[in-house]
């Protein structure tokens, strides 16, 4: 089956008040060429699960995010991503913040088609007091108590992999997968940006398809988008763009700072935004962060 599609029809299968997962981490390797052709719709009343960096921020700036379940929201390098900060502070948002394993539970919940999963993780924190929606549950089996995180059912997901093919093979050759596995079997539908478009001979390779962290039957749709996590990192292809993300911070700070970015920026297409940051080459160029 070839699952090839363009990020508009990627858009087009998406609708108001979804919940969308989006995979990657902070400034990592997240599905921004995606994010971007949902900027350019009229998609709204999005509730939003991440691991979020700039993907939160953007959406959440353009007014497209009724809820945000999160564990955090940085790019990294910059501690708090500001255009949330600016969500949150204002009361814009409704919100479910939790712990970054007790998301992972609840991504894990949903894809095994459960209900909740135990955990011992948020016992006696403000996050089971913050949260109305997650319970505390007594043990059938000692006298313990737990905390019930509530799965996290996914209607759609985006994630940007390295490369894939036209069946919706996807291989991530960084030093982490972060929990996009857990976000493509927790959605009804799940739709992956790529870099490189690759035949299906690549993943004859032993050694290539261990670097193959899903199922293919949970891919829906496969877009190959180059450059498609920019600003965001794709290891080992590309780093994050500091200089970019230091602009963007900076828009933050000026009245209407997040439509001056996005008409810098943003374009009617992809291939309008590569060449308003620079081109592939460029991006390509963007050394890798040293740790």
């Amino acid at each position: 089956m070839d699952k090839r599609m363009s990020a508009a029809d990627v858009v087009a299968q998406l609708q108001d008040g979804m919940t969308v997962g989006i995979g990657g981490w902070g400034p990592r390797r997240k599905p921004m060429a995606l994010v971007r052709e949902i900027l350019r719709s009229d998609l709204k009343d999005l509730t939003l699960v991440s691991y979020g960096g700039a993907d939160v921020g953007m959406l959440c700036a353009a007014g497209r995010v009724r809820k945000l379940v999160f564990a955090f929201v940085s790019l990294d390098f910059i501690p708090l991503e500001p255009y949330f900060r600016q969500a949150r502070q204002s009361g814009a948002l409704e919100v479910m913040e939790v712990d970054e394993g007790m998301m992972l539970h609840g991504l894990r919940a949903a894809a095994w088609g459960l209900p909740f999963i135990p955990t011992e993780v948020g016992l006696g924190t403000d996050i089971v007091d913050r949260n109305p929606d997650i319970k505390i549950i007594d043990s059938p089996y000692d006298d313990k108590e737990w905390v019930a995180m509530p799965a996290l059912k996914l209607d759609a997901s985006l994630i940007h992999v390295d490369r894939a093919d036209a069946r919706g093979v996807c291989q991530i050759t960084g030093p982490d997968h972060y929990m996009d596995d857990w976000f493509a079997r927790a959605a009804d539908k799940t739709f992956v940006s790529c870099d490189e478009l690759v035949d299906t001979d690549h993943f004859r390779d032993p050694a290539q398809a261990r670097l193959v962290f899903w199922e293919r039957a949970a891919t829906t749709g496969v877009v190959h988008i180059p450059g498609g996590a920019h600003p965001s990192s794709c290891n080992p292809l590309y780093g994050f763009d500091v200089p970019h993300f230091k602009a963007y911070t900076a828009s933050a700070k000026e009245e209407g700072g997040i439509q001056a970015y996005l008409d810098k920026f943003l374009g009617a297409s992809e291939e309008d935004y590569r060449q308003n940051v620079g081109g592939l080459d460029a991006i390509r160029a963007i050394e890798l962060p040293t740790y």
